[in-house]
């Protein structure tokens, strides 16, 4: 689904925007067919929630890390209308894609119930500019219903926050909860947030719950103080040679592969990539 000007207004000015109706039927009924490659369906976990004990160890312990076991889910951080998106938002084609994980929460597993805080903090070494300006694009792409019962993410309004700094990273428990939104939708619904904004996680408010979501940031080309995943670092799985071989050269880019007619192209890396690659087109590189 297209994201209007509108929308991206709301980002800017607000600090948020929510997206129902993002995905289409059929590329979220694939997506969510593939979260089982990666989580317990949720009546198996909640049938016997001891056998899953590791996703409980700490609020976070169900994130996966990108590449994914389904090209399904792999194609969705560089969506089209997500490309389209960060471009408009950040104000530039020359962008990258910092960060890529996989959410899976369940009820009772742990409590998911966070302070505000902004996301500067692991995102970038500085902090954020107050202008808008080098600003990065972060999301939470919903591939489950999430109501108010389903530890929905919970975002103040920008212009209830501009006069707090930036330092500390995080408010004390309990602050501001009562001006908190609800960033809620069914499943498809994209929240599209900005690292300067306060949000929180929330916990369940009812038994047998869970939700998953896909979360992708954006930051422009050039900004070595801004990321959080080192991509090369995912590159020996071999979910990452199938999303490499399958991904558009516009694609590739996003994680910063060398474009066309960049001097690293030669015969010899020619040569050598299409061995680590098999299948792959380089025919755009030569």
């Amino acid at each position: 689904m297209h994201i209007s000007d509108q929308q991206l207004a709301e980002v800017r000015e607000q600090g948020f925007t929510v997206v129902r109706g993002f995905l289409s039927g059929t590329e979220l009924a694939e997506a969510q067919a593939a979260l089982w490659l990666h989580f317990p369906r949720p009546e198996d976990y909640f049938a016997a929630p001891e056998q899953y004990e590791a996703i409980g160890k700490s609020q976070f312990s169900g994130i996966n890390l990108f590449p994914y076991k389904s090209w399904a889910l792999n194609r969705l951080p560089f969506h089209p209308d997500m490309v389209d998106a960060a471009e408009r938002l950040i104000g530039s084609a020359e962008l990258e894609i910092y960060k890529i994980e996989l959410w899976g929460k369940y009820a009772g597993a742990v409590n998911y119930d966070q302070p505000h805080h902004y996301d500067y903090g692991n995102h970038t070494l500085v902090v954020p500019r107050r202008d808008g300006r080098w600003l990065q694009m972060t999301t939470f792409l919903l591939l489950s219903d999430v109501t108010e019962l389903d530890g929905p993410t919970k975002v103040l309004p920008a212009p209830l926050t501009k006069d707090l700094p930036l330092v500390p990273d995080l408010l004390p428990m309990g602050e501001l909860f009562d001006q908190e939104i609800a960033a809620t939708g069914p499943a498809g619904t994209l929240l599209i947030y900005r690292t300067d904004v306060m949000h929180r996680g929330s916990d369940f408010r009812a038994p047998g719950r869970s939700r998953f979501a896909l979360l992708t940031d954006y930051k422009a080309r050039g900004t070595p103080w801004a990321g959080k995943l080192a991509w090369p670092n995912r590159a020996n799985d071999p979910n990452m040679t199938e999303a490499i071989v399958r991904m558009s050269v516009r694609e590739r880019d996003l994680f910063g592969w060398p474009p066309p007619g960049h001097e690293y192209w030669n015969e010899q890396t020619l040569v050598d990539t299409a061995a680590r690659y098999p299948g792959i087109d380089l025919s755009p590189y030569r």
